[in-house]
């Protein structure tokens, strides 16, 4: 439950879900480019498989170390994962 009045603004959900969507098919693009299972993606990260599953299809946010995490195991920045996502 939302603690704050701004939490509820449908503007605002909205556009974090959109970021959300954006940064989890980078994620997947990058991962299969890479030639990477999920399993094995989660395994490089230190992630469970199904919260990776919930961060690609955009259902689930994540900490910024676990991005951090995500982005060295695919061997780009955190920078990169990011790039272009507002």
């Amino acid at each position: 439950m939302p603690t704050r009045p701004s939490q509820n603004d449908p503007k605002r959900v909205a556009a974090w879900e959109r970021r959300r969507r954006s940064l989890g098919t980078r994620i997947q693009r990058l991962r299969i480019e890479r030639g990477l299972t999920q399993e094995q993606l989660a395994l490089l990260s230190g992630l469970s498989r199904n919260v990776l599953m919930d961060v690609e299809h955009g259902r689930r946010g994540i900490l910024h170390e676990r991005l951090f995490d995500i982005a060295k195991a695919l061997g780009v920045s955190a920078a990169e994962l990011l790039e272009g996502i507002r």
